[in-house]
């Protein structure tokens, strides 16, 4: 009997009861291994089980064993009621993915700014006042007409189908047709100006698509406005150039031939500007028009609606 009860106590002592399963809330945590008691030391714990999914980062150092208890139901009784804390059960350490770099806005565009000039225009064509007349000596041909403004003395020279060369400078396509001749002019506001009778051309030669039409840089129509000032006015130098290019097509409007103006152009010191519209601007200077001045209606600032508008707004080119 005393030899049984030993030889099961000892089998006992080797076999110790299975421990639980281990908490289900991290299915992935190796669970601690349950301790083995001998007489004269402690077996180690298994190494962690191995995850396919994780075998690029070592897992943590198992959790301690727990202490040594004398027999089995007691080791038990610890696990349930006493676990160990809870950074024992992490798993293995992963680093967080790293964020994607945030999304800045693409830097804003290069613009080139250029310091503005202040370009002074001495003579200036009323270009909706541009118009053909017939010539009273020769019926057929016709004569350049229009309105103009000029702070100093200069000239006007008609071009008809001219090309622009170098330097701004215009030449008929045709030099048998017309020789292109300067006609002076002095200073003064709103002035008419008539081409002299025998310097005009016979349209009748020209079709109407050459007229209306023109091909490449050749315009029909092409009116030079210079301006001389004198020397004693002492602004500019005497050899500088201040001009004023209306470039121009002719169309048939009712059987009768009318002068469209295409743009108007300033060479300046050897610097061409190209001229632009503003849009709601009031020319005070034509007197020829009666009651001018009997309604001012949207003459206002639109902002302030009591000053006259004097400010241009771009890129719409509304006064």
């Amino acid at each position: 009997m005393g030899g049984a009860s030993s030889s099961r106590r000892r089998r006992d002592d080797y076999y110790p009861a299975s421990p639980p399963p281990p908490p289900l809330h991290h299915h992935y945590y190796p669970p601690p291994p349950p301790p083995h008691h001998h007489h004269h030391h402690h077996q180690p714990p298994p190494p962690p089980p191995h995850h396919p999914h994780h075998h690029h980062r070592p897992p943590h150092p198992p959790p301690p064993p727990p202490p040594h208890h004398a027999s089995s139901s007691s080791a038990a009784a610890y696990y349930y009621h006493h676990p160990p804390p809870p950074h024992a059960y992490h798993g293995p350490w992963h680093p967080a993915a790293p964020q994607p770099p945030a999304r800045t806005a693409p830097p804003p565009e290069f613009v080139e700014h250029q310091q503005a000039r202040k370009v002074k225009n001495d003579v200036n064509l009323h270009k909706d006042t541009i118009r053909l007349v017939r010539d009273d000596a020769d019926p057929d041909r016709r004569l350049v007409a229009f309105t103009f403004d000029a702070v100093t003395d200069g000239s006007v020279t008609i071009y008809y189908f001219a090309e622009e060369g170098k330097g701004c400078s215009f030449s008929s396509v045709y030099p048998e047709l017309q020789t292109p001749t300067k006609i002076p002019f002095q200073k003064g506001l709103v002035q008419k100006f008539v081409q002299p009778s025998g310097s005009g051309v016979d349209l009748g030669f020209f079709s109407l698509d050459e007229l209306s039409n023109p091909s490449g840089e050749v315009f029909p129509l092409v009116v030079y406005a210079e301006a001389r000032p004198s020397q004693e006015e002492g602004d500019q130098p005497v050899n500088s150039t201040r001009a004023q290019i209306t470039l121009a097509v002719i169309e048939n409007h009712h059987n009768d031939l009318r002068v469209k103006v295409v743009k108007q152009m300033l060479w300046v010191d050897g610097v061409k500007y190209e001229l632009q519209e503003i849009y709601g601007i009031v020319n005070s200077t034509e007197a020829d028009v009666p009651n001018a001045d009997d309604d001012d209606t949207g003459k206002e600032c639109v902002i302030c609606l009591t000053e006259p508008r004097d400010t241009a707004v771009f890129p719409c080119r509304h006064l």
